[in-house]
């Protein structure tokens, strides 16, 4: 049962995360493209996770908080060079 769970879940963030690809190319404004990308790292985190569930390790947990991370600079990063021109003052 478990088994038709993740191949469920699996398919349902592989749908969110190509209708996130299609926001980050096709979005009106800079903020929309900010968001579909912080968007993309949260279902690439759950993708992570529920991958570590299907394997039985604990390695890709680990993956996905350094993921997590990343994403989050990342985007507060973005976001500060939008609003301001520069990363570093």
């Amino acid at each position: 049962m478990i088994d038709y769970a993740l191949v469920f879940a699996f398919s349902c963030f592989g749908i969110a995360l190509l209708f996130n690809l299609y926001r980050v190319v096709f979005a009106p404004g800079v903020t929309d493209r900010i968001l579909a990308l912080d968007t993309m790292t949260i279902n690439m985190l759950a993708v992570l996770a529920l991958y570590g569930v299907m394997e039985g390790t604990t390695m890709y947990f680990e993956a996905s908080l350094l993921f997590a991370m990343m994403g989050f600079v990342s985007t507060v990063a973005y976001a500060k060079f939008i609003l301001r021109g520069d990363i570093i003052e």
